[in-house]
C-alpha cells in the first residue's frame, strides 16, 4: 500500500522526543556519522505533515525498495508529492546537486586531463543520475588543463542542438587551445548511437578547420563509460 494515502495518524513531533533522539540534537552532541540516512535526510526535511514527523516522511521516502540514491535523482516535483512543499523540495535537491559537484570542485587548482578515466573520474558522478542527455564542452589549454567548462545543451541530443557554431563559440572566444566533448546517456548504456558517431565527425572536421582539434568525445552512463578517442572513432 503507497505510503502518502495511509491516513493520517497521532505522532509524537520531534520536540517532544528525548533530546538525545533528536536528528539535530543528536547531530550536534554525536556528529553527521551518527545519524542514519533518515535522521539525516530529516534534517533537510525540517518539519512533518499531519500526523508524520520529518523522519516519518524521511523512513517512507527511503521505503519501498527506494536508495538513497533514488531520492537523490528526485525532482522537487516528485519530492511535492510526498507532502513537502517547494521551499523544502528545493532545498533537498539543491543538497544533493552540491554533492554531486563536489568531485569537480578542487579549490583553485585545474585539472588536467590526460585520459578519458581523468574526465571520468571529474564528472561521472555530477551525470550519474540525470534523467535528461547534457552535452558539455571542456575547453583546454596546450597542457590539457581545464580552461573552462560549457555546458551547450541539455534535452535529446541531435544534429539540430549539438551544432559547430554553439559547441565551439566559447572555444574561440577563450583562445582554447583543444576541446573534450562529453555527454551523457540516462538509459545507462554507454554505448554511442549512430547519431553520436554522426555529431562527433561533425565537430571533429569543424575543429580541424578553426585550429582548435577535439581530443575526445566521451560518453557517460551507470553502465560505464565509451571513448571515441579509445575506440579509434576520432
Amino acid at each position: 500500500m503507497d505510503e502518502r494515502k495511509v491516513p493520517g495518524r497521532f505522532t509524537a513531533t520531534i520536540k517532544e522526543w528525548p533530546e538525545g533522539e533528536r536528528p539535530r540534537e543528536k547531530m550536534i552532541h554525536q556528529g553527521a556519522s551518527s545519524l542514519t540516512e533518515a535522521e539525516l535526510l530529516a534534517i533537510l526535511i525540517r518539519t512533518g505533515t499531519r500526523g508524520n514527523t520529518a523522519v516519518d516522511l524521511a523512513r517512507n521516502l527511503l521505503s519501498g525498495g527506494r536508495t538513497l540514491r533514488d531520492v537523490s535523482a528526485m525532482t522537487p516535483a516528485d519530492f511535492r508529492e510526498w507532502g513537502i512543499g517547494p521551499a523544502r523540495a528545493t532545498a533537498i535537491v539543491a543538497a544533493f546537486e552540491l554533492l554531486r559537484r563536489l568531485p569537480a570542485s578542487n579549490g583553485s587548482t585545474k585539472p588536467v586531463f590526460r585520459s578519458p578515466e581523468d574526465v571520468s573520474r571529474r564528472y561521472g558522478v555530477r551525470f550519474h543520475d540525470l534523467k535528461h542527455e547534457e552535452f558539455w564542452a571542456l575547453l583546454l589549454t596546450s597542457a590539457n588543463a581545464l580552461l573552462k567548462e560549457i555546458r551547450i545543451t541539455s534535452g535529446t541530443l541531435n544534429s539540430s542542438l549539438v551544432h559547430p557554431r554553439e559547441c565551439f563559440h566559447d572555444a574561440i572566444k577563450e583562445k582554447a587551445a583543444s576541446v573534450i566533448f562529453l555527454h551523457n546517456h540516462p538509459s545507462g548504456n554507454p554505448e554511442p548511437s549512430r547519431e553520436d558517431i554522426a555529431i562527433t565527425k561533425q565537430l571533429v572536421e569543424a575543429g580541424k578547420i578553426l585550429g582548435i582539434p577535439v581530443h575526445d568525445h566521451i560518453v557517460l552512463a551507470s553502465g560505464g563509460m565509451t571513448s571515441f578517442a579509445q575506440r579509434g572513432l576520432i
